[in-house]
C-alpha cells in the first residue's frame, strides 16, 4: 500500500496548506478592529496571488477566508496580488521555447 516515502509526502502538503491558509486574505492580521491601522501590502499582494487557488477552494467551506484583502494599501497590493497570480495562475516566462519541426 503506501510506503513511508508517501506518508511523508502528505504530511509535508498538509503542513504547507496549513501554512498558507494561516496568512490567508480576510484573517485577523489586517482586521481593522483587531489592528487598528495594519493593512495588506505589496508583499502581501504577492503571497495572497501565489496562494489563490488554494483560497478559494477553503473559501467554498467558509466565510472566513476570502480570495482579496479588502484592508489593503491601494495599488501597491494590487500590482502584487496581480504578480503572485501571474506566477500561481498564468503560467512562467516561457524561456526555453519551443522546437519547430523543418
Amino acid at each position: 500500500m503506501f510506503s513511508n516515502r508517501k506518508y511523508l509526502l502528505v504530511g509535508i502538503i498538509l503542513i504547507v496548506v496549513l501554512m498558507c491558509l494561516s496568512c490567508a486574505p480576510g484573517n485577523e492580521r489586517w482586521d481593522q478592529a483587531v489592528n487598528p491601522g495594519s493593512v495588506a501590502g505589496f508583499w502581501a499582494g504577492v503571497w495572497h496571488g501565489l496562494i489563490i487557488v488554494i483560497s478559494f477552494i477553503v473559501s467554498l467551506f467558509t466565510d472566513e477566508v476570502g480570495l482579496y484583502e479588502v484592508n489593503n494599501t491601494g495599488w501597491p497590493y494590487n500590482l502584487g496580488f496581480l504578480i503572485g497570480l501571474y506566477g500561481s495562475v498564468g503560467g512562467g516566462l516561457h524561456l526555453g521555447g519551443r522546437k519547430r519541426r523543418c
